[in-house]
């Protein structure tokens, strides 16, 4: 077999191959990769649009499996990373230490990026097909997923996705200014994101005042006035979508307790030998904190807690009610609900009754979504994703899709790598089995950086996006902190040109 063959009798027998092949043929190979797989004589050339984990993530496995592929990525925004800068909460820094991996995907002689650039506006999908052998999607999610209800769009009311990005520096989010004066917030929503929201809102700003959250953020929390925080689920404990490390964390939190209503739990406990181990455990620490009567040290951290969090169940929001002048949030109305089955598959249904609860905050976290980006590329508006077959994008060869754009907006860091590997290996095989033609010389960012000059727009490099990594490191060491972010595309673009 050819496992068992020595390296020099491979190479004979590969010869053998070569020379067998019409001399036509023959001309148009000049390499065979570890595989064994023919490419012509100009490296494959690949395009990747975002450069957040599912961009970096394809990147990585394309130019580790493929000795001889060039991929460049592009991204809208002056400064890389996506999520893991924008989204991941600040005080969760070992999350972002994906980044060195990045980074070292971005320095690799066969990859190169383009910040900066809005594909969809500054050049098109087309184009950008045209100049590469294949077109890689991995944008993300940057809409927001709306409730849907009366009264949303009043004062007071933000999607988590905004609330996140204004404290994290995301440019489009900075003049956000959310008004922190009321006592109660309700969040909707239970996965990580909106745990991560709360914890922010709760947070001792001491605390804060370490992480690489916005110096605007931070001002804004040290005189914030919310003192009670309720994560509402239309469904019960058992089909909550955080995961146990943020719940502890929410339990933990310095000056504050925890506000369960113990009748949300009736029947949990019989539920439990049926759950699999990590929704089992997550399940038991909340049965924990509702039920069990906390020890003498517990109960001492609690009576002295200026502060209180709340999960609570069975609710599904219906209006945002508005204060007597009609101009903001004073409270929300919660329809009540039942479930129907069980597990992970339970539906909530209404039951008729509603309950309206006091609060000036209401976020909204109940989803990002993908938008379209160029009418060229098949999109799927109802599940907001770019219809695909293992990230092969239906109905346009040569173009592929990955991460969130994808699968939709689910999963951690690591969900995000294996699908984008999933995709960067289909790609990989539609090059050995000759899907994609690489006969013919494509070339890349060459006549795409010339389009763009065209147009007036000069792409950020990643030695510029390095100039604003060192002004933002030396900005955050002067007052204590990991970083201190650069807030508008015109800062960092001077930045990067300076």
């Amino acid at each position: 077999t050819e496992e068992g063959l020595q390296e020099p009798c491979k190479d004979k027998i590969l010869d053998l191959t070569l020379i067998s092949l019409s001399m036509t043929a023959f001309s148009a190979l000049f390499s065979v990769d570890s595989a064994g797989a023919c490419f012509s004589s100009c490296s494959p050339k690949v395009c990747i649009v975002g450069s957040g984990p599912a961009g970096f993530y394809t990147a990585q496995h394309l130019i580790k499996a493929q000795q001889h592929v060039h991929v460049d990525i592009y991204e809208r925004l002056p400064v890389p990373f996506g999520l893991v800068r924008f989204g991941v909460a600040p005080d969760h820094p070992e999350v972002k230490n994906v980044i060195n991996t990045f980074t070292q995907t971005a320095k690799h002689s066969r990859c190169s990026f383009y910040g900066n650039v809005n594909v969809g506006k500054d050049v098109s999908v087309q184009e950008l097909q045209r100049a590469y052998h294949a077109v890689v999607l991995s944008y993300g999610a940057e809409g927001n997923r709306t409730m849907g209800v009366p009264g949303e769009g009043l004062a007071g009311v933000y999607s988590a996705k905004d609330f996140v990005g204004w404290y994290n520096g995301l440019p489009s989010c900075r003049q956000l200014s959310p008004d922190l004066s009321c006592e109660t917030a309700v969040i909707l929503g239970q996965g990580n994101v909106a745990l991560d929201v709360a914890r922010v809102l709760l947070s001792p700003v001491d605390m804060l005042k370490e992480t690489d959250i916005t110096q605007p953020a931070l001002e804004a929390l040290a005189h914030s006035q919310v003192r009670r925080v309720l994560i509402v689920g239309r469904r019960g404990p058992v089909q909550v979508a955080f995961t146990i490390k943020e719940l502890r964390e929410m339990v933990n939190l310095p000056g504050t307790r925890p506000d369960m209503v113990e009748a949300d739990f009736d029947g949990v406990t019989e539920a439990l030998k049926d759950l699999p181990r990590p929704r089992k455990r997550l399940t038991e620490l909340m049965l924990k904190t509702a039920l069990q009567t906390p020890g003498e040290t517990e109960q001492e951290r609690r009576d002295q807690a200026s502060r209180t969090w709340g999960l609570r169940f069975f609710r599904s929001p219906v209006e945002v009610l508005a204060d007597p002048e009609r101009h903001r949030t004073a409270g929300i109305r919660l329809a009540v609900t039942r479930l129907e089955g069980s597990g992970e598959a339970a539906r909530a249904v209404l039951t008729g009754d509603v309950e309206d609860v006091t609060c000036g905050l209401v976020i909204s976290s109940i989803g990002y979504k993908s938008l379209p980006i160029d009418q060229s590329v098949p999109f799927d508006s109802k599940s907001a994703i770019v219809p695909n077959t293992m990230g092969r994008i239906k109905q346009a060869p040569g173009l592929y899709c990955s991460g969130w754009l994808k699968t939709g907006p689910t999963g951690v860091i690591a969900t995000t790598m294996n699908n984008s590997f999933d995709t960067a290996r289909s790609l990989l095989d539609d090059m050995e089995s000759g899907v994609l033609d690489l006969s013919a010389a494509k070339s890349g960012s060459q006549v795409i950086t010339a389009l763009l000059e065209q147009r007036g727009v000069k792409p950020v490099s990643f030695s510029d996006w390095e100039k604003i990594d060192r002004v933002e490191m030396s900005r955050g060491e002067a007052s204590g902190k990991p970083r201190e972010k650069l807030l508008t595309v015109e800062e960092m673009l001077h930045v990067a040109r300076t």
